[in-house]
């Protein structure tokens, strides 16, 4: 509901309004508007012009969705990842994951250069599956800069592996795009098959986990991604030796 780019447009009351509701937000779901102008010393006038900034057509209907905003936050529970990674091992047993892994070690053995890219926990990942690569025989970079410059001769004959629970991080998306037109072929590792990335990807291997966040951070179990970059690994260690 509080988006950046509607807490940017909130004058200097609006701010002070916002900030008290931050800070009580469940008492304010019950309180009436003369009620909440007089805690926070604003006009009842900059409050209905705070709830239209939040296109809420009044005081009432603000009031809803900070009660069922409330009730969301609450309804985050840190669980259990064994049962997630049950159920994608699970899944591996039955589907065509062994498939994909093997096409993709394929098309990384013919490479020359391999490009490991990713933001926030997969940015960790990317790195550690740059480095578990090399350690194998694969000499591969990790890079998380957009504008890093990449000598052309390393273009030549690449692949970029790219990690992505989402598959929609819009700075992961804009690297693929530069990347991809310098001629890598892609290799992407998401939760789904039908995100941004792994659309615009030559090979996408999905792991569907049920993902979760906690407090705006995303802390879906990552062990799919190790089984995946590390058997990849292995395959391309066998096929070139």
């Amino acid at each position: 509901m509080f988006s950046n780019e509607i807490i940017a447009s909130f004058n200097e009351l609006e701010t002070s309004l916002y900030n008290y509701i931050s800070q009580n937000s469940e008492k304010v779901a019950y309180m009436r508007i003369r009620e909440l102008a007089d805690e926070t010393h604003v006009s009842t006038a900059t409050i209905l012009r705070f709830c239209r900034k939040l296109n809420c057509e009044g005081f009432s209907e603000f009031k809803v969705k900070l009660k069922m905003l409330s009730k969301e936050q609450k309804k985050t529970i840190v669980k259990s990842s064994q049962q997630s990674v049950v159920d994608f091992f699970e899944r591996t047993l039955k589907g065509d994951l062994e498939e994909k892994i093997s096409e993709a070690a394929r098309l990384v053995s013919e490479a020359d250069n391999v490009i490991f890219i990713g933001i926030g926990s997969s940015g960790i990942l990317a790195e550690y599956g740059a480095r578990y690569f090399s350690s194998l025989g694969k000499f591969s970079l990790y890079i998380k800069d957009p504008h890093f410059p990449i000598h052309s001769k390393l273009m030549f004959n690449s692949v970029t592996i790219a990690l992505s629970v989402s598959g929609e991080n819009n700075f992961t998306v804009a690297h693929l795009n530069q990347l991809k037109q310098e001629g890598s072929k892609i290799i992407s590792i998401t939760n789904n098959k039908f995100s941004t990335i792994a659309k615009i990807s030559d090979i996408n291997i999905a792991y569907y986990v049920t993902e979760e966040v906690f407090e705006e951070s995303n802390i879906t179990t990552q062990v799919p991604v190790i089984y995946i970059l590390e058997s990849m690994a292995r395959e391309i260690y066998k096929l070139n030796h």
